[in-house]
């Protein structure tokens, strides 16, 4: 069985160095950290977890608390995908992942109570839901926690630049000579659908533009669904508009399939930009102009975070927000004209 005295002799690095970046300790260079890390991965180094738990005082267990509202779970691509890259980045160090179920020897019990009852470590919330009871207790108690995809004071948090995305995928569809732009949004009771939508607004505000109330359609919880009926209601307009940024890449999937229904084409008829940038959206057809979110970077911040605080005992409440990246592909037609050459 490989030990930390064999990662140590195969690194050069003492024991102690060893142990702290197993330990997630922060002062360690970026260049020791990896050397340690890639060693660990490739020796197959497997701390004695009853071992640990006597010396170190921790579970060595992370709390994973999911909620979304389409009822998919881990079937929710950009979801798994942040939790995937969070899963790497704590496995690593020998944490395991315990995912919440309300009910514990056939007794329904809280997020806190499970997590208590269960002795973990520390908790990572992953949600765009505002105002769920059971996470507020949570964050109000003494683990240590960190969340994904929502802005809270209590915690530290970690989520993408939504505004920003919003606003250069609007502004990019205006620079296309787009003038009658609508949005489909995500639900209001949603971090992200609120700030996909200010970022909207603000963009065309700011290039000058009025935004008409029937331009701007709710598309609930980011479903495919959602999308397909907005674009319904759009195309039902008697001014249909020529372009139209959804914030959400399954609602941008549901659009196109309307507009494709009512024997229109995009992007000849009308063009669609999407957010998230999952997997899918690079394989429909046209394949789909989105706004990337870089799920790896979310996870690992996370992940950054919320060691931190189990090591140190520190509580955290930083805000870290991930830049995001507009990736142009078919599903977007400029309208300007181009002169030829005589």
């Amino acid at each position: 069985m490989v030990t930390i005295y064999d990662i140590a002799k195969k690194t050069g690095y003492s024991v102690t160095t060893v142990s702290k970046v197993l330990n997630n300790y922060k002062h360690v260079s970026h260049k020791t950290r990896k050397a340690i890390l890639d060693a660990v991965e490739e020796m197959g180094y497997l701390p004695n977890s009853h071992a640990r738990t006597l010396t170190t005082k921790k579970s060595w267990t992370i709390g994973v608390i999911f909620i979304e509202s389409l009822g998919v779970g881990m079937r929710h691509p950009f979801f798994s995908a942040v939790i995937e890259s969070f899963r790497k980045d704590v496995e690593v160090l020998g944490y395991d992942l315990l995912f919440a179920s309300r009910m514990i020897n056939n007794q329904q019990m809280s997020y806190l109570e499970q997590f208590k009852y269960r002795g973990v470590d520390g908790v990572v919330i992953v949600s765009s839901l505002f105002d769920d009871p059971q996470v507020e207790e949570l964050l109000e108690s003494s683990i240590p926690t960190v969340v994904i995809d929502l802005n809270v004071r209590e915690a530290a948090v970690v989520h993408s630049d939504n505004f920003k995305g919003s606003y250069e995928a609007t502004e990019y569809l205006y620079s296309l000579g787009h003038r009658r732009i609508a949005h489909i949004a995500g639900h209001a009771t949603t971090f992200a659908g609120q700030e996909r939508r200010n970022g909207f607004y603000t963009s065309l505000t700011s290039l000058g533009l009025e935004v008409p109330d029937s331009y701007v359609v709710d598309g609930e919880f980011f479903s495919k669904e959602g999308g397909y009926k907005a674009m319904n209601q759009l195309l039902q307009l008697s001014e249909p508009p020529t372009a139209v940024y959804a914030a959400g890449d399954m609602l941008a999937i549901g659009a196109m399939e309307a507009v494709k229904e009512a024997g229109l084409s995009v992007p000849d008829d009308l063009s669609i930009i999407g957010f998230d940038d999952i997997e899918l959206s690079q394989y429909v057809m046209p394949p789909l102009t989105t706004v990337r979110q870089d799920t790896t970077m979310i996870g690992q911040e996370a992940a950054t975070l919320l060691l931190h605080q189990i090591n140190t005992g520190e509580e955290v409440t930083d805000s870290i927000v991930i830049p995001v990246t507009l990736v142009k592909r078919g599903s977007v037609k400029s309208l300007q004209r181009v002169d030829k050459i005589t």
